[in-house]
């Protein structure tokens, strides 16, 4: 509370003499929470960065998932065509290669 009522504007020197400690001592106590603020607005950002990661990868994954969702589709699609024409379902020959 001391070092919020000095950020607002009061005097150090009266502010620590009131209270009876050492205007350095005070300014170490607002160095320090100046740090730990930091510290964490810092978290915050690296927090936030990471939630919009992780939706973009999320957005990423159903993206694919509606891919293989479709391809997987065309291919019974096409699989299903080919039965139809007759086909005996042997495999095709293939030539080998280098030959």
């Amino acid at each position: 509370m001391a070092v919020e009522r000095v950020r607002q504007g009061e005097s150090a020197q009266a502010v620590a003499k009131e209270l009876g400690v050492d205007r350095s001592g005070l300014q170490r106590w607002e160095r320090r929470l100046s740090r730990q603020a930091n510290q964490e607005w810092e978290r915050q950002q690296q927090e936030r960065a990471l939630t919009q990661e992780n939706e973009k990868l999320k957005r990423a994954l159903a993206e694919k998932v509606l891919e293989v969702d479709f391809l997987r589709g065309a291919l019974h699609k096409v699989e299903a065509r080919r039965q139809r024409r007759g086909s005996t379902g042997a495999q095709a020959s293939t030539t080998e290669s280098g030959k």
